[in-house]
């Protein structure tokens, strides 16, 4: 996720502080990972370098001084590009899951132990999920049911690859 352009679309509804902004974007995108203020503060800094956001002048507050950013016509232009454009729908080819799975064919070990982990794994977090979706603000389900379709056709592929484990096995180690 691009951290520089969802800011400038949160500055896009209206100009904005940076504690505000990280506020906001926590809120919608970084459930899980929350920004660091350096990062919110640095990522503000270089679109203001780029010509892509103003900084205002700093006003006085309950705290430290403020200062409120705009978003410049450039700016703008880099959300409506951002917007339009899809997002690569191919998926990497090599994942972790993948490589783990390979080495340990190559090396001789049982694929298909690291795989009933796996999927042991996965299963409980779907139960997570799936305990999310249904507690859950309208936000948080539909965070939830991304992360169930992942898991699940991680979980398809973990079936395909258990069902393949011996042809593999002969290429692993030709």
């Amino acid at each position: 996720m691009s951290v520089p352009l969802t800011l400038l679309g949160l500055l896009d509804r209206e100009p904005s502080h940076g504690y505000d902004l990280k506020r906001d974007y926590d809120a919608f995108f970084g459930r899980t990972k929350p920004l660091a203020f350096s990062q919110v503060y640095a990522t503000l800094a270089r679109l203001a370098r780029d010509g892509k956001v103003l900084a205002g002048e700093t006003e006085p507050g309950g705290g430290p001084e403020r200062r409120r950013y705009s978003i410049t016509d450039i700016g703008r232009g880099d959300v409506e590009v951002w917007l339009a454009e899809p997002i690569e729908p191919e998926p990497h080819l090599q994942t972790e899951l993948f490589a783990k799975v390979m080495i340990a064919l190559m090396l001789g070990r049982s694929a298909a132990k690291y795989l009933d982990a796996q999927r042991t794994a996965h299963l409980s977090r779907m139960r997570e999920l799936a305990e999310l979706r249904r507690s859950g603000e309208m936000i948080d389900a539909l965070l939830a049911d991304y992360g169930v379709f992942h898991l699940e056709a991680d979980l398809r592929w973990i079936d395909l690859t258990v069902a393949r484990l011996d042809a593999l096995s002969e290429a692993a180690r030709s």
